[in-house]
């Protein structure tokens, strides 16, 4: 039997990795095991492109050729990862996927949508996520989450992204907010601003009542 593939998405600072974190240790406790992983980084190559992407040195990549990095990564890690994994009935969360591609190359860097679907589809093979938790909040709020962060950790080597003025960020938020309003039956719309183990007790009552075969 297919397994079930979860995404997590959400502008910076938004929760979401801490999320799926909390989220598979919520299912190991009830005897899963699910699979993680993330985009970029979930193969080897992957790995190399991510240190790419989102370093701050970086910040030349035209809108263009990042599409194309990201899309090389989401290719390897369909077929590397992700599919195999689906093939042999597990549970796959994944953070991010296709639809910050299109939040954020398509309505934040202004590529037309219908050029990310045209090589988003030949990326991901045409899959489509079981479900997507969406974890939304205020722009100026993940934004100070994920700044504040980045001076924490004094190197921030991932934070090309991060650095980009609040209008791209918000572009990025309603892009999100924007799909979400299209498929209502695919997403979930949390509150990023909740305590994350509330987030976690509400994901996993959602997955326990769209997946009861699984939960």
């Amino acid at each position: 039997m297919r397994g079930i593939f979860i995404t997590f998405e959400g502008i910076e600072g938004s929760g979401k990795s801490t999320l799926l974190y909390n989220v598979a240790a919520a299912m190991r406790r009830s005897g899963l095991d699910p699979l993680m992983t993330r985009e970029p980084g979930g193969t080897s190559l992957g790995v190399a492109l991510r240190k790419v992407l989102l370093d701050p040195d970086m910040e030349k990549i035209g809108p263009i050729a990042e599409l194309m990095l990201f899309a090389a990564d989401r290719a390897q890690h369909v077929s590397e990862v992700i599919q195999p994994a689906l093939e042999t009935g597990q549970i796959v969360l994944c953070d991010r996927f296709s639809d910050a591609t299109v939040a954020y190359q398509g309505y934040g860097r202004g590529i037309p949508l219908d050029v990310i679907t045209s090589v988003d589809e030949q990326a991901r093979s045409f899959m489509v996520p079981d479900m997507t938790v969406l974890l939304d909040l205020p722009v100026e709020t993940g934004l100070g989450r994920a700044r504040t962060r980045n001076d924490e950790l004094l190197n921030a080597a991932e934070s090309r992204i991060d650095e980009e003025e609040a209008a791209f960020h918000q572009r990025v938020r309603d892009g999100y907010l924007t799909l979400a309003s299209d498929e209502p039956h695919r997403f979930l719309i949390l509150d990023a601003r909740e305590k994350q183990e509330r987030l976690s007790e509400l994901a996993m009552e959602e997955f326990r009542m769209r997946f009861p075969d699984a939960f």
